[in-house]
């Protein structure tokens, strides 16, 4: 199941946690039956051949796939290891699998010294001289195990030569475990409709894996759109082709807190070295000083989510010449600037879905199949219409409708016009709350009155500078933020976006409209006129 450049799925590419390559005859039914106990009572997902004779001499076409299918492979090498063919051609194609797709590779040397592999002395030099006596054996192929069992000699491992078998194997499963927690599957999402479009786009537009240079990659895009999604969904498809790899979720809220950049600092480099070291950073300049030191001769996936400061940037990825060759840094982002103002090299701005598949996503959520329910189909179009085709609300409303009756379903549907979901609300005003004064207040002016007009608009312009908003600055500004954009020279703003900028100003006084400060719904503004209340200044 090798990877390529055009061909990307937002599903995991690995089937087992670990290949156990091993001489049968020698150590099935004692170490190998243990060991394998030991990590299946871990959850640890292994592929063992159960075929106890082997027939022929060409390796199975089913072993060579599952070792392609295995995130690790350990290799027992016991005493007669080497006599086999077929354990010598899956180590061949074990260690292809390391190079092509940074598989982990731990070798245990069972009762063996490890010198005698790497010598091809004792056991492993007469296995090979037998199989060079044979007539049907290449030479070239000789060679290559040869090679083979250097490089795994070489490669840091497991000795076991006397003493508690239990604990050596208990070791072995730690090592184990502590690579695969941090080489884990994220999961994408209950449903990735329309993410597969998506991630094809960014991987061959923007990405390039598998070329020398070093490069940054924005995802841009309103909350709720999917970014996240999308970078889990980058990680489940590459990360086993670099030699380090670290996915940072929330960057945002975790760098708020506390020592909350040098924590990060510090997850950071126990993830790139797969949790088996850490370490405690003093400060944000040390650990920026420690992080270039280790990564800059290493390739590296690294992941920033959820960033909305450049000092996140500048200290967990201030630039290409931190990471070695062919490393890739994606960082998610609600702000152009902010992505602008590092020198990402590309970046990659989130669709809305398409009718088709924000009909099908919905449905998965609200129905548990690919379209509605007989007698809903009418409600459906309108909650889609409502949504705008934004993941974040067609997963949140389709979830919260399942399993009610079409009275129901009315019911909400109207709640949602007048109050939106608090789930959604949520989400759409952490970015509302991000925004200066001047900004908000210009946000919530086109929210209430100027959703739809000319930008351009003179008299708009003058309503905004009347009230020292400095619409020339902040307009550019929330455009550059994912919150309105432009179209035909007029302002246009999510549907969703301008319900929550009037929900916003509903929550400043829920039960008065005359102490909000703006009114954009008649029923508010005939109360208002009418009981001759004084509505707060919006200044």
């Amino acid at each position: 199941m090798a990877s390529s450049s055009s061909s990307f799925s937002v599903t995991s590419p690995w089937l087992y946690d670990v290949f156990l390559s091993f001489r049968g005859e020698d150590i099935r039914d004692t170490f190998i039956a243990h060991l394998n106990h030991a990590l299946m009572e871990k959850g640890i997902r292994t592929f063992i051949d159960e075929d106890e004779v082997k027939r022929g001499d060409e390796i199975s076409p089913v072993l060579l796939q599952a070792i392609e299918d295995s995130k690790t492979s350990i290799i027992v090498l016991s005493e007669n290891y080497a006599s086999s063919t077929w354990c010598l051609d899956e180590l061949l194609k074990i260690l292809e699998c390391k190079k092509s797709r940074q598989q982990l590779v731990l070798p245990v040397f069972y009762h063996v010294d490890p010198s005698y592999v790497r010598k091809q002395e004792g056991s492993f030099g007469k296995a090979l001289a037998k199989h060079a006596e044979k007539l049907n054996v290449d030479m070239k192929k000789l060679q290559l195990w040869k090679e083979a069992l250097q490089e795994v000699a070489n490669l840091s491992g497991d000795h076991l030569t006397n003493g508690n078998e239990a604990k050596f194997i208990e070791g072995i499963v730690q090592d184990i475990s502590r690579f695969i927690e941090s080489h884990s599957y994220l999961p994408v999402a209950k449903y990735p409709t329309g993410l597969d479009s998506q991630l094809r786009d960014i991987m061959n537009l923007h990405l390039s894996v598998g070329t020398n240079d070093v490069r940054m990659v924005g995802i841009l895009g309103l909350g709720g759109i999917g970014k996240t999604s999308l970078a889990k969904a980058i990680w489940n498809s590459i990360a086993f082709r670099f030699e380090a790899s670290c996915f940072l979720a929330n960057v945002s809220d975790h760098s708020n807190r506390g020592r909350g950049l040098v924590r990060l600092q510090e997850t950071l480099y126990s993830k790139i070295f797969r949790g088996r070291r850490s370490l405690e950073i003093d400060s944000i300049d040390s650990g920026i000083n420690i992080i270039k030191r280790i990564l800059h001769s290493k390739s590296v996936l690294l992941i920033l989510d959820g960033v909305d400061h450049i000092t996140q940037l500048d200290t967990l990825a201030g630039a290409c010449d931190w990471f070695g060759e062919g490393s890739r840094i994606i960082i998610t982002a609600r702000d152009q600037h902010l992505l602008t103002a590092h020198g990402v090299d590309s970046t990659y701005k989130m669709k809305l879905l398409n009718y088709h598949d924000a009909l099908q996503l919905f449905c998965w959520h609200a129905f548990k199949q690919q379209k509605p329910v007989e007698g809903y189909d009418k409600f459906v179009e309108q909650i889609i219409s409502y949504a705008g085709s934004l993941p974040l609300a067609l997963t949140v409303l389709g979830s919260d409708l399942y399993g009610r009756s079409e009275s129901e379903w009315k019911s909400s549907l109207d709640k949602y016009k007048q109050i939106p979901h608090q789930d959604i609300q949520k989400i759409l005003q952490t970015s509302y709350e991000r925004l200066s004064e001047e900004e908000k207040n210009v946000f919530l002016d086109i929210a209430c009155f100027f959703n739809g007009q000319l930008q351009l608009d003179d008299v708009i312009i003058k309503i905004l500078d009347s009230s020292s908003f400095c619409p020339n600055f902040s307009i550019p500004r929330l455009r550059e933020k994912c919150l309105i954009s432009e179209f035909d020279g007029r302002l246009q703003m999510h549907d969703l976006l301008r319900d929550m900028g009037r929900e916003v100003v509903r929550q400043e006084s829920p039960e008065n409209p005359g102490a909000r400060s703006r009114l954009f719904f008649y029923k508010d503004v005939r109360e208002v006129l009418e009981d001759d209340t004084v509505m707060k200044s919006s200044t």
